[in-house]
């Protein structure tokens, strides 16, 4: 299960997701419309794996976050933003897809080994106050008479993609999301 913590956090995750958009070759500037998010627990329990899906203009963009709570050695490059968190203090904030093991949660996923986390809702004291709804709901599809990939295979450098804009990405095998009024491939093999 995701630990989300009631926390205040600066800068905010909106913040962080327009500047990461704006300051790319590939994303835009514009009005930020969050569509949802969903997570993937880190088997070692260490970084916080977040991905959001959110609209500027007529593109949906599928943003991956990793959440730190040291720097990431030979990643500058990927940090995004140092975020404060009133509860676990200093974030550092990576693009999800320039992250290790971000992108061994989507392979484990591909795999069918790994399902998206159940989202806990703490306490400053880390009491689990309530869990809450999925905003994107996934679900893995495979093409018929194909067969799940191992993770072995994977991580032994198996091809796979992960989308930054939602649209037509094709594979045998697909992680297709769902959310209120869309739906999308996010990764495939």
């Amino acid at each position: 299960m995701a630990i989300i913590y009631q926390a205040e956090l600066s800068p905010s995750k909106t913040e962080i997701l327009r500047d990461f958009l704006s300051g790319r070759s590939w994303g835009e500037a514009g009005e930020l419309e969050l569509l949802g998010a969903y997570r993937f627990d880190d088997p070692d329990g260490v970084v916080g794996v977040e991905c959001h899906l959110v609209r500027v203009g007529e593109t949906i963009y599928h943003l991956p976050l990793a959440y730190r709570p040291e720097r990431l050695d030979g990643a500058e490059e990927q940090l995004l933003a140092t975020m404060q968190h009133s509860v676990l203090g200093e974030r550092y904030v990576y693009d999800g897809l320039g992250d290790e093991v971000a992108l061994d949660c989507f392979r484990r996923a591909l795999c069918g080994e790994q399902a998206q986390a159940e989202l806990g809702i703490y306490s400053d004291e880390g009491e689990l106050i309530e869990t809450r709804p999925q905003t994107v709901t996934l679900s893995l599809e495979v093409d018929e008479g194909e067969e799940l990939p191992t993770g072995d295979e994977l991580l032994d450098g198996a091809p796979f993609t992960i989308a930054r804009t939602v649209g037509d990405l094709d594979g045998t095998v697909r992680l297709h999301a769902r959310w209120s009024g869309g739906e999308g491939i996010l990764a495939a093999i």
